[in-house]
């Protein structure tokens, strides 16, 4: 068992296979029968629920679960949340959800991850196969089952993300837990620590969080001035 080293080989595996299977199975479902789409997003919400069990499990039986972890209120859990409504019958506001709650949240989990050990360890596999399954899943549904965002969808996400932000602050300051960061940074490394002390680093992970959602919409705001350019 070796110390988990950010961007080593066991990390850099994991996020290449994250970009790459989902990319290859929208392109199967793309060109095959729709029942590829269905089982493959049947497949993607098996995984999620399998590692999320999985992950309780492994903290139950190494005694790290409490009040801290035990809540569904990380960014992660509601993404999942998102992710398996849309998986299994595919939603609009579901969707755009689980899109930027995993490409402007999850990934800086997958990027700068919190384990201590690197595979096979436990805690590396539960990890890294449930963010991976959050961020592979969001896309293959934006490539395979081509969903995508709207213009009314930056409003509604925006607001959904304050309701996930009072939420886990209030919790935070009723339980003394740090979900979503609210109380303090994490204690590993991670973006962060490139932001100002608390509390001040809040109002910017709001300012952040805005520009993330806006940057995640320019490829579809692009991709409609494109076809409505070729169509005039």
């Amino acid at each position: 068992m070796h110390k988990f080293v950010l961007f080593e080989a066991d990390h850099i595996v994991v996020l290449a296979l994250t970009l790459v299977v989902p990319i290859v199975l929208a392109i199967i479902a793309r060109r095959s029968h729709p029942v590829a789409d269905a089982a493959f997003r049947h497949g993607f919400a098996a995984l999620l629920v399998a590692t999320w069990i999985a992950w309780y499990a492994l903290f139950i039986e190494r005694g790290w679960l409490g009040w801290g972890n035990a809540l569904p209120l990380n960014l992660c859990d509601w993404a999942t949340v998102a992710l398996l409504i849309t998986l299994i019958k595919p939603s609009q506001k579901t969707f755009e959800l689980a899109y930027f709650w995993a490409f402007a949240g999850t990934i800086q989990g997958l990027v700068t991850p919190d384990v201590n050990y690197g595979f096979p360890e436990p805690q590396f596999v539960v990890f890294f196969m449930g963010h991976a399954a959050i961020i592979a899943a969001a896309l293959y549904l934006t490539l395979g089952t081509r969903m995508r965002q709207v213009p009314a969808s930056l409003p509604r996400v925006i607001g959904w993300t304050l309701v996930y932000a009072a939420s886990a602050s209030i919790v935070d300051w009723t339980l003394g837990t740090n979900y979503g960061f609210f109380r303090a940074k994490p204690n590993h490394a991670t973006f962060f620590d490139l932001m100002s002390a608390w509390p001040y680093y809040i109002p910017e992970t709001v300012v952040l969080g805005v520009v993330a959602a806006l940057v995640l919409y320019l490829p579809f705001l692009l991709s409609d001035r494109i076809v409505r350019a070729q169509t005039n």
